[in-house]
């Protein structure tokens, strides 16, 4: 291919780089204000819990988020383990690849849980929308003492209602690097509540959303997949640094 053939791929790349995230970002702004948010406040002004409403509500968004997305991107394939979805009642640890895996689980689950990291709780709407759902920040202290409390005390009945937390232990994104520490959250949880703790393999998501990029990448064959590679059904009976060990070791062989 000669020079100026290159450089008219790499524009025509550009162009439909750039023309897929627009779109998407339409849907993320314009698209949850006219068609999201009048049943955001609806539950929030006229539910006595509006709490699972919030979350069924950010479940329906992520899917057809991801429906838009397979859509613009018609060589992109995302394969999720049937033995995931029918999870219930469970905590989950996952590798983090991109912004996009707390999306993925969103749309996959309609109630849901997770940690988030505090200082989001203080964002306009965002914060409002997942202190609302019941998402639990990822610090104790100063005002986010009592909202630790308050989630605590209502996650038994969480998952006893079918309710799934997903957790990134890791604590942040590490797209093609071996397995980091292990933060402490999830697996106290898994233990306090006494409920399955399933061990969950991403891959490819950098690949359409990578770390620090505001583009999608959209013109290269992608296949997503997220599968259920183990779960300890014994959490509850095993300690905390039993279950970091078994779970890193998990993380290490697939």
């Amino acid at each position: 291919m000669t020079d100026r053939g290159n450089t008219m791929c790499k524009l025509r790349c550009f162009l439909r780089d750039l023309t897929v995230t627009l779109l998407l970002w339409i849907y993320f702004t314009i698209g949850f204000v006219v068609f999201f948010l009048p049943f955001y406040l609806g539950a929030f002004f006229f539910k006595s819990s509006p709490e699972a409403a919030f979350q069924r509500l950010n479940h329906y968004f992520y899917r057809g988020l991801f429906q838009l997305l397979r859509l613009l991107m018609p060589a992109l394939t995302i394969c999720i383990d049937p033995a995931l979805r029918r999870l219930r009642g469970a905590v989950v640890v996952s590798n983090h690849h991109s912004y996009l895996d707390p999306l993925l689980f969103q749309s996959i689950y309609a109630r849901q849980a997770t940690i988030v990291k505090s200082g989001f709780f203080q964002v306009p709407i965002f914060g409002w929308l997942i202190k609302t759902a019941g998402y639990m920040p990822a610090s104790a202290e100063g005002l986010f003492g009592e909202l630790m409390l308050q989630r605590m005390a209502t996650l038994r009945e969480f998952f006893a209602s079918g309710g799934v937390m997903f957790v990134f232990p890791e604590g942040t994104r590490r797209p093609g690097q071996p397995p980091g520490k292990l933060h402490e959250g999830a697996f106290k949880i898994a233990r306090r509540c006494r409920v399955p703790l399933a061990v969950v393999r991403l891959r490819s998501t950098e690949r359409v959303f990578a770390p620090g990029q505001f583009f999608f990448h959209t013109t290269d064959p992608v296949t997503i997949e997220i599968n259920l590679v183990h779960r300890f059904d014994n959490a509850g009976d095993l300690s905390t640094a039993e279950l970091k060990l078994a779970t890193l070791e998990v993380f290490n062989t697939v």
